[in-house]
């Protein structure tokens, strides 16, 4: 059985958004992404509280890609630990899931 997976991506800006998103889509590694510019981010980083504006990548894929998603959003990010989290679906509409199976095809075939 598929296990589908949201990713969320931050990123310093929205053309470092679509660089990493192209790249994904480009080798089927997500189905989908939305970007959203504008976000307010507060966090701590090397003992300090601090904020950022922020663009957030999310991102539609299967499980199996994670790995190799990984890969290459670390290659192409500008932050020293960007923030990649995936989050499993539990629920969705039968065709919108199936979608992103035929869209990350090469992961879902047994063995990928």
């Amino acid at each position: 059985m598929i296990q589908y997976i949201i990713i969320f991506i931050t990123t310093a800006s929205k053309s470092e958004a679509r660089k990493i998103s192209d790249s994904l889509l480009d080798r089927h590694l997500i189905a989908c992404a939305n970007i959203i510019d504008g976000v307010d981010s507060y966090f701590w980083w090397k003992d300090r509280k601090e904020k950022a504006k922020e663009c957030l990548i999310i991102a539609k894929t299967v499980k199996p890609a994670f790995k190799g998603l990984v890969k290459i959003v670390r290659r192409i990010h500008s932050y020293e630990t960007p923030e990649i989290i995936a989050i499993p679906i539990t629920a969705g509409s039968p065709d919108y899931l199936d979608w992103i199976g035929r869209n990350t095809y090469r992961w879902t075939k047994p063995g990928a």
